[in-house]
């Protein structure tokens, strides 16, 4: 249970990725195709930028923080995927997921010209921004509009996970200050 709990974490963790700059358009209306569309391309964005912030960082903490957003992102697009094929639902792009991966992708060409400290303030500035706006997204833009209940479940039960993982951010970028 604890590991449900855990990929349910990282489900909506991986709802915004490493992009600091990215918001959800709160009036968008997604289907639930879209809305995994979503999922996979945020967990996706994040395990790369995780595994970038393995190798790249300095501080030990910022490494560990990052090995573990690659883990529960990683566990959590094999159960999103499993979670997807049991209700025949095939992601579908929208322009939330587009714009999500050109974010990412820029986030990480920032990332890449850093090293040291100020690679480590960087990404987990960007990670707390993230963490934050996964919140209001959750609750502004995803719940409002899934409709599958195993789906919407999976999102209820990710939210304290997320807020536990802000308040870990938080508290390494204040140690990096």
């Amino acid at each position: 249970m604890k590991n449900i709990n855990k990929l349910s974490g990282a489900l909506a963790a991986g709802v915004l990725a490493l992009t600091a700059s990215f918001s959800f358009a709160q009036s968008e209306t997604l289907n639930d195709a879209q809305i995994a569309a979503i999922v996979v391309a945020a967990n996706t964005v994040d395990i790369n930028g995780g595994k970038m912030a393995e190798s790249k960082g300095h501080d030990k903490e910022v490494k560990a923080f990052a090995k573990q957003m690659v883990t529960d992102h990683t566990g959590l697009n094999k159960a999103a995927s499993a979670l997807a094929k049991k209700l025949k639902l095939k992601p579908e792009e929208s322009a939330t997921s587009k714009s999500m991966k050109d974010d990412g992708a820029a986030t990480l060409k920032k990332l890449k010209g850093m090293k040291g400290a100020e690679f480590d303030k960087a990404y987990i500035d960007n990670e707390v921004t993230f963490h934050q706006t996964v919140l209001d997204a959750i609750d502004k833009t995803l719940l409002p509009n899934v409709k599958n209940a195993e789906l919407k479940a999976l999102l209820e039960k990710a939210r304290p996970t997320i807020d536990d993982h802000l308040q870990h951010a938080q508290k390494i970028q204040a140690s990096l200050k």
